[in-house]
């Protein structure tokens, strides 16, 4: 209802029969300046530009004329190419009316709060101005407005992708040729059989109007052999110059292949497939392995993927399940975004800021383990972080002292384990295997260092158990320092192929709890009680502890507050 202009892109079929003899001239030119620019050029512009095109649409519902334009911010090739502009709730919409003085109406206010009327409103809100729909909520005002325009066969819902033409082609060597070739057309009187299209003099024409697909049987196409694949200058790309493997005869007549590769897309759409089946020389893929090894269980990548690799494969998955040849709709069952790594400056990495790590430099210095215990330790693995390369030092400190637990443990060879030490280790082993499963992998290395401190605090009694389950868990993060600790502790075969820690649920239940002492609301002191422990226990246990007693000394009694296995408040007067 807020709709004041009509803007259509300057290459829409209709801006001919909607422009005036009037401003004919100037919409002409316009026309011609705008087709001059690429799509991004427009879009990325900061500035919009568009000239009236002296012809009015007429509002479906309202009945209001209002003027039609043609604009550089909106696109042919995107959506219908033409925009109903409401500049008082659409940024885009606002500047270009603001700069061509057009008319704003606003037809959406807050629900909460003034509206301001010096930018663009684009949040949800409450409908006004806008008659029969007013003080119907924006979502709901929608699908009104919507059900009304199908009622007047004026209008209704639509689903608008937004997703434009894939260009699948690339001008280089490296890439999956296309198996199309074109016929070839020599000047009048000059016959097939006497000319040679491979010759640089032989005068003929490339039919790219007429394609022809190679027949299944004379797939694959494999490129020619070149000693020289440089792109060139060549806008057909290098394989132009492999003029005996461009042009080719076939039943007397000649025929150019196409120059142009296929995208890396080509390939890793469904490489996920041939890895399972490598060795097939009769199809890509079987039917077993694809009902025994899919759907994968988990893609990771960045954002970036989202609109790349993840689409495409998608893309290409659901045609090979429309045609039988996967019983999967999907092929990813989970997703991940892993977080970029920023560098130290919180911008990201790039060669102009100087903010690039090289994560060699990282390696000659402090070793494999170090960097990736400290990318999997600095935060979620869906997280942006900052890289700060003086914190690798903390998990070199960490490794190290790793290590000296269980040379401890090798050399006192300690068999005995005490409670305290089996109830921590177990809690360890059940915290690192579900954070793997969770991919949690910064507080699953946390709770190794809890571990690998108490430990430390027994000294020479290190247990060789404990060292053993350390040495695995720390494996999948640190491999060369699991390896190492697994050889040192006895054992001749590399820890890959040992069965991965197992916990006991029992172990870790905690059957005490440690719980504050106050004293009128102020901490005094702690004790560790049962978890069913009664108020007269914690009360004998809490006036063992000297502050408590101190705290007491000379008053009475009130009151007591007991919440079992959480608090035990003494009142006193």
């Amino acid at each position: 209802m807020g709709v004041t202009y009509v803007t259509l892109a300057p290459e829409h079929p209709l801006v001919d029969k909607v422009t005036s003899d009037e401003l004919k001239a100037e919409v002409d030119a316009y026309v011609e300046e705008t087709s001059n620019r690429s799509d991004l050029d427009r879009t990325s512009a900061k500035e919009k530009t568009g000239v009236f095109t002296g012809g009015y649409a007429t509002h479906p519902i309202s009945g209001d004329k209002v003027p039609i334009w043609i604009g550089d911010y909106v696109l042919g090739s995107y959506g219908t190419g033409a925009v109903m502009a409401v500049p008082a709730h659409d940024v885009r919409d606002f500047e270009f009316a603001e700069k061509y003085g057009l008319d704003m109406k606003w037809v959406v206010e807050p629900k909460k709060g003034e509206l301001s009327k010096e930018e663009a409103f684009t949040e949800p809100g409450v409908a006004v101005n806008s008659g029969e729909f007013d003080g119907i909520a924006t979502a709901k005002c929608k699908k009104a407005v919507t059900k009304k325009l199908k009622a007047m066969e004026k209008g209704g819902p639509k689903i608008t992708y937004k997703l434009r033409d894939w260009t699948f082609s690339r001008q280089r060597y490296w890439g999956e040729p296309i198996p199309i070739y074109f016929p070839i057309d020599f000047p009048e009187g000059v016959s097939p059989t006497n000319a040679n299209p491979r010759e640089d003099d032989c005068e003929h024409t490339i039919r790219f109007d007429q394609p022809i697909p190679l027949e299944e049987s004379e797939l694959p196409l494999e490129l020619p052999e070149m000693d020289d694949f440089k792109p060139g200058d060549d806008p057909a790309g290098c394989l132009a110059r492999a003029k005996d493997w461009r042009y080719f005869q076939k039943d007397g007549q000649w025929f150019a292949r196409e120059t142009n590769t296929m995208p890396q897309w080509a390939g890793s759409c469904w490489y996920y497939f041939r890895f399972l089946d490598p060795n097939n020389d009769g199809e890509a893929f079987s039917k077993k392995v694809d009902e025994e090894w899919m759907p994968i269980d988990l893609y990771v990548g960045g954002a970036e993927h989202a609109v790349l690799h993840l689409l495409y494969a998608r893309f290409w998955h659901q045609v090979l399940f429309d045609l039988g040849y996967t019983t999967h709709a999907e092929p990813f069952q989970k997703l991940v975004h892993q977080g970029m790594i920023l560098g130290s400056d919180g911008e990201k990495m790039s060669k102009s800021r100087g903010n690039v790590v090289n994560p060699d430099d990282i390696v000659d210095a402090q070793g494999g383990d170090a960097l990736r215990l400290y990318e999997m330790f600095m935060g979620p693995l869906e997280a942006v972080k900052p890289w700060q390369t003086e914190q690798v030092s903390g998990v070199v400190r960490f490794q190290n002292k790793l290590y000296n637990v269980v040379k401890t443990a090798a050399e006192n060879e300690v068999t005995e384990i005490d409670l305290e030490t089996t109830k921590i280790m177990h809690k360890t082993m059940k915290k690192v295997t579900e954070d793997i499963e969770n991919m949690s992998f910064n507080t699953a290395i946390s709770s190794l260092m809890v571990f690998v401190n108490h430990l430390q605090s027994l000294k020479e009694a290190v247990p060789l158990e404990a060292a053993e389950k350390l040495a695995l868990m720390v494996s999948p993060f640190a491999p060369h320092l699991g390896e190492e600790c697994w050889n040192i502790l006895g054992h001749d075969n590399t820890l890959a192929y040992h069965p991965w820690v197992e916990y006991d649920e029992e172990l870790c239940v905690d059957n005490t709890v440690k719980m504050g002492v106050q004293v009128n609301g102020k901490v005094r002191g702690e004790i560790e009680i049962p978890k069913d422990a009664d108020q007269d226990l914690a009360m004998e246990l809490a006036m063992k502890q000297a502050r408590v007693t101190a705290q007491l000394d000379g008053k009475d009694v009130k009151k007591i507050i007991f919440v079992p296995g959480r608090i035990l408040n003494i009142v006193a007067k």
